[in-house]
């Protein structure tokens, strides 16, 4: 193999032959020689990026940063992925950099997958009959509700659109989609549209007595069920009371004390630790603070506007003051990558409402 000389800006001595080392450290770690030649060129990469500082004043937060970025680069396998995840582990390894030895390199090698259809993030790009074709309770092996999906395909699909023309969340198309399945492997994949009242509670009350299901998954099941009746076969079931009802428990709500968020909150850094106090300080949903976008932020009014969220609602919520500026050093940092894609040829975005196709 060719020795790379490393640059001053990025090693303690740029006389050593570095590369030769790593590569040396690489077969010692039992690294497929074959594959070598590949860590090296990864390993160089990430240098090249982060040239500005020494290799030993980089930092947990350098790596995440650039693993993020290399995430979203949608044209990389996951096997691409890992091996550079494996690669910048060894490059830190070798140089005894303390921080790495806690790093949790294992989190980024889990992260190194392909989204399938299914995914909450892509799903809505691909059509009812790819969501149907690879339902994920099929993959349990259930050969009686795989077989279900089959028999009501023109049901399921015209279900999917609906919920998708009434842009209800992804979530609520899956589970809907499922307990209308599970309920057609109930009655013996006859007809639905030969069914009604008397097959529905006799199904409910099937959850709450024989599976001991909640009183929230019960009322997920009925609510799915009346919206397929309703909306697709158009035969409302009218009137449904004599089922037996799951118990729903009597609990008293347990709040964390100031104190105790204030230590969970003081273990999170970075990005992750940033959501976690927006979700405490703000009272946004999860998904509300994974889709925000910056132009919903007003730092003049201290506020957040959460756009077309649960229910197709808009809602302001209130910015805590101490968040302002970790917020916008996040938002700096951000546009620096963002920039940095661009001029590489990327900065993709999620666009809805097939503005994707208006706006290419």
């Amino acid at each position: 193999m060719q020795s790379i000389k490393a640059t001053p800006g990025q090693l303690s001595n740029p006389s050593d032959s570095f590369w030769d080392r790593y590569a040396a450290h690489l077969r010692e770690k039992e690294v497929k020689p074959t594959a070598v030649r590949w860590y090296v060129i990864r390993a160089e990469q990430y240098l090249q990026v982060i040239s500005h500082k020494r290799l030993a004043e980089h930092t947990p937060q350098d790596v995440t940063d650039y693993l993020e970025k290399l995430g979203r680069i949608g044209r990389m396998a996951a096997w691409q992925y890992c091996q550079t995840v494996d690669a910048i582990q060894h490059l830190f390894l070798m140089g005894e950099v303390v921080w790495a030895q806690h790093f949790d390199w294992a989190y980024w090698k889990r992260s190194a997958r392909t989204l399938p259809v299914t995914h909450p993030t892509i799903a809505r790009e691909t059509t009812t009959v790819t969501m149907r074709a690879m339902p994920s309770h099929t993959q349990t092996g259930s050969v009686r509700l795989a077989r279900g999906w089959d028999t009501h395909a023109p049901s399921l699909d015209a279900l999917m659109a609906e919920i998708r023309r009434r842009g209800y969340s992804i979530r609520t198309e899956r589970a809907y989609a499922s307990w209308v399945t599970r309920y057609c492997a109930f009655v013996g994949n006859a007809d639905p549209c030969g069914l009604g009242q008397a097959e529905v509670m006799a199904f409910l009350q099937h959850l709450a007595v024989e599976r001991q299901v909640t009183a929230s998954t019960q009322n997920q099941a009925l609510n799915a069920l009346v919206f397929f009746y309703q909306h697709i076969l158009r035969q409302p079931l009218g009137d449904l009371d004599g089922f037996v009802r799951a118990k729903r428990p009597q609990r008293l709500p347990v709040v964390s004390t100031r104190t105790e968020v204030e230590k969970l909150l003081a273990h999170m850094h970075g990005t992750h630790g940033l959501m976690a106090s927006m979700l405490y300080g703000t009272g946004m949903r999860l998904m509300d603070c994974i889709r925000l976008r910056v132009k919903d932020i007003d730092f003049a009014y201290n506020q957040i506007v959460v756009r077309d969220r649960k229910g197709q609602k808009d809602r302001v919520v209130p910015l805590p003051q101490r968040l302002v500026e970790p917020l916008q050093q996040h938002l700096r940092a951000v546009q620096r990558l963002h920039q940095a894609d661009l001029a590489q040829g990327y900065g993709v975005v999620y666009m809805p409402y097939a503005l994707t196709r208006k706006y290419p």
